[in-house]
């Protein structure tokens, strides 16, 4: 007869971020801890309270699956289905990138300018995180462009289980299909040089779209093209807001003056790196 083994919700865990680290996974504790929270149920206070307590065997497959998937090198969002940005949940999978929190300085400088009567362009949306956000803390109108049929599954999704009515999204390859003018056109677009994604960690360039990372040669194809065409979209006064590089910003900032953009911006993240470049079209 099989001897079942009781462990305790503190042992389990451990056990599991041993396992995370011994592999190499960065952030091996707080992915662990995250992996088990979903399969126990539990929160913090729940787990300083129970830490000792026999965890619940029933649990115990579950979570075995979601370490042997992050082994794996599959990102914890991508096994939870889930990610949150801008204090909102989102669902996402491997047909989109993983918002992070980087992007959130993108739509805290959008927010500063925005009214609830305004219409925004977010193009290159992926899961709709950036649209459905600055939708829902403004009252914008917002819509969303992608060229993936697969990454606006996903946004269509995320606007019904955040109940973003004025949120709309829309298959274009850039501006292609878009009609009417907007006052603010925001991206995310693809900026990694093709050459530096091989660099890339491997939940980032085995795991995410090669389609929301790859910039072509310089990784500056598609700001060109936001440079270019957005004037033709852009009401009087509009403002153009792009996530960039850390490398990219007197690149990005060139393009738009050449473009006769101007009060160009930018705008750097909590780490004091250059992380969105904006301009006017007056």
């Amino acid at each position: 007869m099989t001897k079942v083994v009781k462990m305790t919700n503190r042992e389990i865990l451990e056990n599991a971020t041993k396992r995370l680290d011994k592999a190499g996974i960065a952030e091996a504790g707080n992915d662990a801890w995250l992996l088990f929270s979903e399969a126990f149920g539990m929160t913090r206070t729940d787990y300083l309270i129970d830490k000792n307590a026999e965890c619940n065997a029933g649990h115990i497959p579950f979570f075995d699956s979601c370490i042997e998937k992050r082994l794996a090198h599959i990102p914890v969002q991508y096994i939870l289905g889930k990610a949150y940005f801008m204090g909102y949940e989102f669902e996402v999978n491997n047909n989109v990138l993983i918002p992070r929190f980087d992007t959130e300085v993108l739509v805290s400088e959008v927010l500063k300018y925005t009214q609830d009567d305004f219409k925004i362009l977010d193009m290159c949306t992926g899961s709709g995180c950036i649209a459905i956000s600055l939708s829902l803390l403004s009252g914008a109108e917002v819509t969303g462009v992608d060229i993936s049929e697969k990454a606006l599954a996903v946004a269509d999704y995320n606007k019904v289980i955040n109940k973003a009515d004025k949120v709309t999204f829309v298959k274009s390859n850039m501006f292609e299909n878009i009609d009417g003018t907007f006052n603010f056109i925001v991206s995310n677009p693809p900026y990694i040089p093709t050459k530096d994604i091989f660099e890339l960690e491997h939940e980032v360039k085995n795991e995410e779209p090669m389609l929301a990372l790859d910039g072509h040669d310089d990784g500056l194809f598609f700001y060109m093209i936001l440079a270019e065409e957005s004037a033709k979209y852009l009401r009087h006064n509009g403002g153009i807001f792009m996530e960039i590089g850390y490398n990219q910003a007197e690149d990005v900032r060139n393009l738009l003056i050449k473009n006769n953009f101007t009060d160009i911006s930018v705008i750097k993240d909590l780490a004091g790196l250059d992380r969105v470049v904006c301009g006017w079209r007056k």
